[in-house]
């Protein structure tokens, strides 16, 4: 048990810290992780987790704590939870302070302004691994692409689109 423990701080202290932009962005490197380098999970086992971290109140990355209950029950949820927002909390305590001090500086304002296309990037490179982690990955890239669609072309509720999305994989997936 305390090798599995000492494998979920090594794999998610470092992801870690690269969660200042929200969890969101380290979707991909959790799976890569967890499903192909480690072996702890399955596709649809992380997609089961990554589902219910998503009807859970709070941050994105509470994704992690679930991965660390499957992985080694109690204690593995806990470590994982401690390897993913203490550091990044820490790191984030260190840079606001800096931020303040040289608020409104030119060099500040283009980190901000550099940043946003990288954060960008790295929501749809989250989106793109869960939906090819998709049993019906066609299917997923489909609906979300024309949902995507949807959205761009004028006003249409998302949440009229999440239960359109919802339906569609009732009807298509048992025709399958």
């Amino acid at each position: 048990m305390w090798l599995l423990l000492l494998a979920l701080l090594r794999v998610f202290i470092p992801l870690s810290l690269l969660t200042i932009g929200g969890g969101q962005s380290i979707i991909p490197a959790i799976h890569e992780q967890v499903v192909t380098q480690q072996g702890w999970l399955s596709d649809q086992q992380f997609l089961d987790l990554f589902a219910l971290s998503r009807l859970a109140p709070g941050p994105k990355t509470l994704l992690v704590a679930l991965i660390g209950w499957e992985v080694s029950g109690f204690w593995g949820a806990w470590v994982a939870a401690i390897a993913i927002f203490l550091p990044s909390a820490l790191l984030m305590y260190a840079i606001v302070r800096v931020w303040q001090r040289h608020a409104g500086k030119r060099w500040i304002r283009a980190m901000e302004k550099g940043l946003v296309p990288i954060a960008a990037g790295m929501v749809f490179a989250a989106a793109g691994t869960i939906l090819d982690a998709s049993s019906h990955k066609e299917l997923a890239w489909a609906v979300a692409l024309g949902s995507t669609a949807l959205l761009l072309s004028g006003r249409v509720n998302p949440f009229v689109l999440l239960g359109a999305g919802g339906l569609v994989f009732v009807a298509v997936v048992p025709l399958l």
